[in-house]
């Protein structure tokens, strides 16, 4: 008697396995953008929490920059940045509205027209990052 499996039962099992892999795929995508918004949030977060800290250190005012392509952090009467991070496009997050500049004085208070919504979306998942006047930030899923 042989051992082995024949064409047939392999057969079998790649169709099982296909059926199993189309019944899963979804799920693991829907995951997998979860993931990506979430750490996009994150990022934006602790930018905004890395600027104000950067500018009570310096005693300085300082810009935050927030882009679908990069988020940076530069002081005011400075070109050089301090900070730099590659945006939420670079895991495939969409953010949308134009590109945001936060200004931070140098007691940690936001400045100007500081209020910002920053909505990310990814495939079926979307959250907001709400920046108040006064530098508190909320997610909204």
């Amino acid at each position: 008697m042989r051992r082995g499996a024949t064409l047939i039962e392999l057969l079998l099992v790649l169709v099982i396995i296909g059926i199993l892999t189309a019944i899963a795929q979804p799920r693991v995508r829907n995951f997998a953008d979860g993931l990506a918004v979430t750490r996009a949030t994150i990022e934006i977060a602790a930018a905004h929490r890395r600027a104000r800290i950067v500018a009570i250190v310096r005693s300085r005012t300082v810009e935050l920059t927030v882009g679908a392509a990069e988020l940076s952090i530069r002081a005011r009467d400075d070109t050089s940045t301090i900070w730099h991070l590659a945006g939420p496009s670079a895991s495939g997050v969409t953010l949308t509205g134009p590109t945001r500049v936060i200004v931070f004085s140098p007691v940690g208070i936001s400045t100007g027209l500081s209020n910002a919504s920053f909505q990310l979306s990814r495939g079926a998942v979307s959250r907001t990052v709400v920046v108040s006047r006064l530098g508190r930030l909320r997610i909204v899923p």
